[in-house]
């Protein structure tokens, strides 16, 4: 099998998976095939550019627009806070926030959105 062959093949399993609403080890038992290895293609398919819930879209896609909604506030409503959301997630950032734990929570939520 060659590698495009090969992508191609993962492709399609990571839209059945994502469209079983199944959890990866419900969806590995019931296809056969290894946690692991559905672990790495997400991580790969997510690498290349594949973000979120466009699953038709190539592997090899470089970029993907996300909306990003500005609101003006007065500066007493102002709290020095972010809102992230990912898919249905939402996540509030204050300052002193631990930027290695925000960026595991956003790939869980990415995976799992």
């Amino acid at each position: 099998m060659t590698q495009a062959e090969r992508q191609k093949e993962w492709e399609n399993r990571i839209a059945q998976y994502r469209d079983s609403g199944k959890s990866v080890r419900q969806w590995c038992a019931a296809n056969n095939v290894s946690e692991e290895r559905l672990w790495y293609w997400l991580r790969k398919y997510k690498t290349n550019g594949q973000i979120g819930s466009n699953k038709d879209a190539p592997l090899n896609q470089s970029n993907q627009w996300l909306p990003v909604e500005l609101s003006e506030h007065s500066p007493m409503e102002q709290n020095n806070s972010l809102t992230i959301r990912v898919g249905k997630a939402q996540i509030e950032v204050k300052g002193g926030f631990d930027p290695g734990l925000l960026s595991q929570v956003v790939r869980a939520l990415v995976t799992l959105c």
